[in-house]
């Protein structure tokens, strides 16, 4: 797996309306994202997923990102406040050895995981870390770039996911894209 990480002045080019034509963050996120729900963005760039979730997840939701650049969270924070959704999204700067999530123990409903994994030098602590961060039941979208990650790399990533205590439960379709979605082990809590 590689482990170099997208140069900061691609982010506005990676958060271009134009790139709504291959990935669409409504139809690939709204089978998981609800209102109300905690979502943790690893590798969020300036926000091209982190803004249709905001929305999604309502008032009552927030979204939290985690980057190692702070130039891609700068562009996060520009495009929430142009868009009034600066009091839904919180960034984090984290560092090459932890997330910075160690709060957020069981407080995640949904993690999404976006063509960064292949970015990252130690993929086992980032999916025990967003494992433990995940409530019971909870969900993570894994998505990685078909053209810069190989199926075996990719399987190689589950088994990681697999050992943190997340399931496979599925593999939807998204354009360009090897994915899964797991799930956290465990009893999930009642929504009701």
């Amino acid at each position: 797996m590689a482990e170099r990480v997208c140069p900061w002045w691609l982010g506005p080019i990676l958060a271009s309306p134009v790139r709504r034509r291959r990935h669409n963050p409504a139809e690939i996120l709204g089978p998981w994202v609800k209102p109300g729900m905690t979502i943790i963005e690893p590798g969020p760039g300036m926000g091209f997923f982190t803004i249709p979730m905001a929305e999604m997840v309502g008032p009552s939701g927030r979204v939290i990102c985690v980057d190692i650049q702070e130039q891609m969270l700068a562009g996060v924070r520009r495009r929430a406040k142009k868009r009034k959704l600066d009091g839904r999204i919180e960034t984090r700067r984290c560092d090459e050895g932890s997330l910075g999530i160690d709060d957020l123990t069981a407080a995640a409903d949904f993690v999404l995981v976006f063509a960064m994994v292949h970015e990252v030098p130690d993929p086992h602590a980032l999916f025990n870390q967003l494992s433990n961060a995940l409530r019971a039941g909870g969900q993570m979208l894994v998505a990685e770039p078909a053209g810069h990650v190989s199926e075996t790399d990719f399987a190689r990533t589950l088994r990681i996911a697999e050992h943190a205590g997340l399931s496979l439960v599925g593999n939807p379709r998204i354009p360009q894209s090897l994915t899964a979605v797991l799930q956290k082990q465990g009893n999930a809590k009642s929504s009701q």
